[in-house]
């Protein structure tokens, strides 16, 4: 009972923590040592046993493991995000975005901008790096608060493309091998919950928008934003190449190079705008020191909130919530997605939450006969919910690192996109299902 305390415990502090706006460099391991002293975890190597895992060595791991594993992707994504905004590409996008759909149409252009390149098989994180700059100049012209930011990016990114059937984002890769699926699985379904995510989204989060604007809040400046007016912007279809670039450079690599093909793509792309602006740019090595400085700042806290999840996955209480969701009574479409919501929350990570479930659900369910496309695909969604609560890798990396907003102005519209949107399309999803689609 004091590790469920510790475990449940420790996330409650990081959430307030995070919500009060402490350093999460400080904020995740302090949360960490919590649920680690009340599970019994030796604080150091040289107290631990045989095989007994530590608390050092599990935050360490963890945080050195994403810091390994995303490093390039976040140098690259930042570094391209920050050359496209020095150069007058990304505000010249959104110059001509605004011309043809219209200023009251900002927000969609930033969602379907976001989902253009998350479907095309940019990470998740570096859709936001890259969109980011084309959003503040969106955000200033059409005068909406900008606390709205993170919540258009992820809107885009984690909802209706991250987990929809055909997207190349690991969270509908990850099912393949455990349930002999492919990355269609349930397509038609799919294609009914992600047209539900992009429009209740799109409205729910106008709706909030304009409900701020008519109590008086307003886009404000910031420095470093770097909207001043230019003389001159860069040709906008040619300042959309850069951005092709990486889309189709990500989606050719992505099978022959996985994940590694983001670096390839990205880099390509840094190039490209480079060459395409030479004569736009007001300090292009500047803007790579920018970005990297970025890249740094957001990798460093998002490694944080995973070291607090290296530690979780250690405590026995943890073991034993797996086990408990994962062997709960009713339809394996329900337990399922509860088991994976469940534990992406703990470990605050969409794609942890499949990896840990799926070695202990897919046999199971398969040997009862389950259909293992509908599983496929109410796994994938599901682990697209609870993973985005406040100490959520991407969560903080988004609000805090890339918008430089708080959580508390940020996350009530952030995680309505990100957490309430994606679990009602779940349960659409289990109930299409059901009734045989």
């Amino acid at each position: 009972m004091l590790g469920v305390i510790g475990l449940v415990g420790g996330l409650v502090i990081l959430t307030i923590l995070v919500m009060r706006g402490v350093n999460l460099l400080i904020a995740a391991p302090l949360s960490a040592l919590f649920v680690g002293v009340l599970n019994g975890i030796p604080l150091f190597s040289q107290l631990a046993t045989g095989k007994e895992m530590d608390f050092v060595t599990s935050y360490m791991d963890g945080f050195s493991g994403f810091v390994t594993s995303w490093y390039l992707m976040f140098l690259t994504g930042a570094i391209f995000g920050k050359v496209m905004e020095d150069s007058g590409a990304a505000e010249s996008v959104s110059h001509w975005i605004i011309k043809k759909i219209g200023m009251k149409r900002a927000v969609l252009a930033i969602v379907l901008a976001c989902g253009v390149l998350t479907y095309g098989g940019v990470s998740l994180f570096v859709v936001a790096f890259a969109v980011y700059p084309m959003a503040v100049n969106l955000f200033k012209e059409s005068d909406f608060p900008r606390r709205f930011i993170p919540a258009t990016l992820a809107l885009g990114s984690t909802t209706f493309t991250m987990t929809s059937a055909g997207s190349p984002e690991i969270q509908n890769w990850i099912p393949i091998p455990y349930l002999h699926t492919s990355p269609y699985a349930g397509w038609t379904v799919s294609i009914i919950t992600a047209l539900f995510m992009l429009v209740a989204g799109y409205l729910w989060l106008m709706h909030m928008i304009k409900k701020a604007k008519r109590k008086g809040e307003y886009f404000i400046s910031r420095t470093g934003d770097q909207m001043e007016d230019r003389n001159k912007l860069p040709n906008p279809f040619l300042s959309m190449i850069p951005l092709l670039i990486v889309l189709l450079v990500s989606f050719f690599l992505h099978d022959t190079l996985e994940q590694s093909a983001l670096i390839v793509a990205l880099t390509s792309g840094i190039i490209a705008t480079w060459l395409l602006n030479k004569s736009y740019f007001k300090d292009f090595w500047k803007a790579v020191g920018k970005g990297t400085e970025g890249a740094l700042i957001a990798l460093g806290n998002t490694s944080a909130v995973v070291g607090f999840g290296g530690v979780a996955k250690v405590t026995p209480a943890f073991n034993d919530a797996i086990d408990y969701v994962t062997n709960l009574p009713g339809s394996p479409l329900i337990t399922g997605a509860f088991a994976v919501m469940v534990i992406a929350g703990l470990t605050g990570s969409s794609s942890g939450g499949q990896s840990i479930a799926l070695p202990i659900l897919a046999p199971h369910y398969l040997d009862m006969g389950v259909n293992a496309d509908a599983m496929h695909r109410t796994i994938s969604m599901s682990s697209g919910t609870l993973d985005s609560l406040p100490h959520g890798g991407y969560t903080v990396t988004t609000i805090r690192s890339i918008a430089g907003e708080t959580h508390k102005d940020a996350y009530g519209a952030f995680g309505a996109m990100t957490v309430i949107v994606p679990l009602v399309a779940v349960i659409l999803a289990i109930g299409l299902f059901m009734l045989g689609l």
